[in-house]
């Protein structure tokens, strides 16, 4: 009866104990859930499954306090969240929603007795919203929290930010903390997770007071990292994004003298030459990093850099790419002092990940395709940033005599009145040009022809990564 009340992904709504018509599930892997769960009380017109409601006929979700509809627009979220592992519950299994066990009874649970048009979950992740935007402190967090206990005795809440934020976790797209050398040599990542010192340098992995450890071990330094992976398999657990993460390959520019995206561009082009077996899968992701160093505390006085690295997906299209929602950190890099040349270090994390995917790929459900699920890999395209940071990132010095990124090991320069100065840029005209000629320039004539592009070639060839 309910076969044909799948929807676009093949789930429909599962009645188990767990799950209670919040979660979605292919048809093979409900009998196993309702075998090991048992059917959800109070689900006696299957109007999920066929079955036409009637007048008393509820449409609640049926729990331990009841009344919570199925409006709440986190229903929509778990169940987008809950898909990407769907495919991994196995028959006869542990069941994929064992760890979002806490997550469905705030949703199932009112957030005052009374008040059924806020689930405790939906009001949690409102409240931690608006801690973000408004730059809310830890602390203010925490008295808010104790004030709405005290004016409101039975409302549903967590105790304080520590317990919020451990709830939110469960809902993915975490982060992990990386210690790193107070030199900046190396991450305790790894093969060096256990060490105590550094592999390098041989200093302390933590805070020393008067020469001696404290109680509590703390580190010099904090590395975030934000797993890639996850945030792009997210990206298709809608089918929205889904359909959206296909434009690059259907909303080229028909007009061969206009470049309203990347894809309408010769680099892109020609990676697609390059790697046909990467391109023969659309869904492939095209990624562009970005890097830069700010003052977080906003005052200039006081020296202090933080480096973040934000990825940009470019299958979107162009008036979406940009957005803020869709641009991932996945790096934030403590100072206070700039990495420079120990960028290498720090981008570690994100490089081996961008391996990975490269190789390797990933499972990923896809919710605007009848298959369901296929092996997602990534592509990092290009970086985009200022000259100081592109010579962290690549390792190329953007002082002294050899500073064109372009010219390389060729680069034409001298000191002039202590500073470098760069000239020779006539050496890009074509030779029968008649500025080449001209001695008003520096006096001489220029007959040097342009870089070689196998000076560039060679320089690739021995960056290592």
């Amino acid at each position: 009866m309910a076969k044909p009340f799948v929807n676009d992904r093949g789930f429909i709504k599962c009645p188990c104990r767990r799950c209670l018509n919040n979660a979605s599930h292919q048809l093979e892997d409900l009998e196993s859930h309702i075998f090991r769960n048992g059917f959800m009380f109070g689900y006696n017109q299957w109007i999920h499954h066929g079955e036409p409601a009637t007048a008393n006929a509820g449409t609640t979700v049926a729990g331990p306090s009841g009344g919570i509809p199925e409006t709440d627009e986190m229903f929509d979220v778990l169940d987008d969240i809950i898909s990407e592992d769907a495919d991994e519950d196995a028959v006869g299994g542990p069941s994929a929603n064992d760890q979002y066990d806490d997550l469905f009874a705030a949703l199932r649970s009112e957030l005052h007795p009374g008040v059924s048009s806020f689930s405790s979950l939906n009001f949690l992740v409102k409240l931690m919203h608006l801690k973000v935007l408004n730059k809310w402190t830890n602390k203010s967090f925490d008295e808010l929290l104790k004030l709405l206990k005290l004016a409101f005795p039975k409302i549903d809440l967590v105790e304080s930010h520590y317990e919020a934020k451990k709830l939110m976790t469960k809902m993915g797209l975490g982060y992990s903390s990386i210690h790193v050398c107070k030199n900046d040599c190396a991450l305790f990542w790894k093969e060096n997770s256990l060490k105590d010192t550094c592999p390098v340098c041989s200093e302390s992995r933590w805070k020393l007071h008067s020469g001696k450890r404290s109680g509590k071990n703390v580190p010099h330094k904090v590395l975030r990292y934000f797993p890639v992976g996850p945030r792009l398999k997210r990206l298709f657990a809608t089918s929205k994004t889904a359909k959206l993460m296909r434009w690059h390959s259907t909303g080229k520019s028909k007009d061969n003298d206009v470049m309203r995206h990347p894809v309408d561009g010769k680099s892109w082009q020609e990676f697609d030459k390059r790697h046909p077996q990467f391109t023969g899968d659309v869904r492939n992701v095209r990624l562009g990093l970005a890097a830069d160093g700010f003052n977080p505390f906003g005052n200039m006085s006081l020296s202090y850099s933080m480096w973040p690295v934000v990825l940009t997906t470019y299958n979107l299209p162009p008036w979406i790419c940009m957005k803020t929602e869709y641009l991932m950190l996945s790096l934030l890099i403590p100072g206070p002092q700039s990495p420079g040349k120990d960028m290498d270090v720090f981008l570690r994390p994100l490089i081996d990940e961008l391996k990975e995917l490269w190789v390797h790929g990933l499972d990923t459900h896809d919710a605007a395709s009848e298959n369901g699920v296929f092996r997602m890999r990534a592509a990092l395209l290009w970086t985009v940033n200022d000259f100081p940071a592109r010579s962290s990132l690549s390792g190329w010095s953007g002082q002294g005599y050899r500073a064109c990124p372009t010219c390389n090991e060729d680069t034409p320069s001298m000191r002039v009145i202590g500073k470098t100065a760069y000239f020779g840029h006539r050496r890009f005209l074509p030779t029968n040009h008649h500025w080449r000629s001209n001695l008003q320039f520096d006096g001489r004539t220029e007959r040097k022809h342009p870089p070689r592009d196998s000076v560039r070639r060679t320089y690739l060839n021995n960056c290592v990564v």
